[in-house]
């Protein structure tokens, strides 16, 4: 067993985390950290976890390292580095669900947060956990810094076609749409009842702070420069997440060619899903699994492909990728703890 601390277990974030790792058989909560609610029991704000017994909300400067193993850090930018940087030798493993350890470079980090960064020194050593694409480097890594949802969802969709250099990496475009959850369990009027339901808007238009992340993946992957079209959406509902993604076919690629690389490249993934042809999936298939879908459809413009892959915002965009990763750290299988069927309706 590993003993786990969760911090920022009092957001949606941290109490998805608590859910999964709860029913993890070889990972033990002994501390639930929640600043603003010490001292409270986990189940008077949640109670859908009455029964479990767990801990009561302490204070980060409450808690006893000597006994923990693993962080899950499920503080928002700018408050995880700044925890993590007192705890980094007193642990051996930090899964890192915010945006701190995601960027490797400190100035790109400050332009996109509009803060300075704490600790650059260690963004060298730290692992960006698109489990799919970086499993080998998790495998050893102290300090995974798990993607954001619209990353997550956007490269999942987009990384067969990148590995295998078939799209025009100039010509991308990410249209992505959420439900209100990924905002955070904050207190404000735009997400309201009565501000959200029954609309959709965009936000944050060509300057989501996300879009830089996924730049820098396509970078890793491609070696190449590039900038992407992201426009995310809010949408009246709790959890859910649909990216769709147009991307034109280069180097003689066709969509049949485009089918048999998705297949190929996704067939023994765990929790990507390839859809058959004509099929397109549905974010209320997906509600509280770490599973993501992924299907293609021929575009009516010659040589163009409509990408389009949905998630669980706050399972595989979050917290169930944490759990998958720290699974791979281990040596565990990694579906451990994480096969739980979706929820419907």
């Amino acid at each position: 067993m590993k003993n786990a601390v969760i911090l920022g277990s009092t957001g949606y974030t941290g109490a998805e985390a608590v859910r999964l790792i709860s029913g993890h058989p070889k990972i033990n909560i002994v501390a639930l950290v929640g600043n603003t609610n010490v001292g409270i029991p986990y189940e008077s704000l949640y109670p859908n976890f009455q029964g479990l017994k767990l801990p009561i909300i302490k204070s980060i400067n409450d808690i006893d390292w000597s006994n923990v193993d693993v962080i899950f850090s499920c503080l928002p930018h700018g408050a995880s580095q700044d925890v993590i940087s007192k705890v980094y030798n007193l642990v051996d493993t930090i899964i890192d669900l915010s945006a701190d350890f995601r960027l490797k470079d400190p100035n790109l980090y400050q332009d996109t947060y509009g803060e300075k960064h704490l600790v650059p020194e260690y963004l060298p050593d730290s692992i960006y956990g698109l489990t799919e694409y970086n499993r080998a480097k998790i495998q050893d890594a102290k300090l995974v810094s798990c993607p954001g949802c619209y990353p997550t969802c956007a490269l999942l969709a987009l990384l067969p076609a990148l590995e295998k250099s078939v799209i025009d990496l100039d010509n991308i475009i990410i249209d992505a749409k959420s439900g209100a959850s990924g905002t955070g369990r904050k207190s404000r009027k735009s997400l309201h009842f009565s501000e959200i339901t029954d609309g959709c808007h965009a936000y944050s238009v060509a300057d989501h702070r996300h879009a830089p992340e996924i730049e820098q993946t396509i970078k890793d992957i491609t070696s190449k420069s590039i900038k992407v079209s992201f426009t995310p959406h809010l949408i009246p509902m709790n959890r859910g997440m649909v990216s769709t993604s147009y991307v034109k076919l280069v180097n003689g690629a066709t969509y049949q060619d485009l089918r048999q690389i998705y297949h190929d490249r996704y067939k023994n993934e765990p929790f990507v899903k390839f859809e058959d042809k004509g099929i397109s999936p549905h974010s209320r298939y997906i509600k509280g699994s770490n599973v993501c879908k992924v299907a293609l459809f021929e575009d009516r413009r010659p040589g163009w492909v409509i990408i389009i892959s949905v998630i669980d915002n706050l399972t595989k965009g979050s917290a169930g990728q944490a759990l998958q990763n720290y699974n791979i750290t281990q040596g565990w299988t990694e579906t451990l703890g994480l096969m739980n069927i979706s929820i419907f309706p």
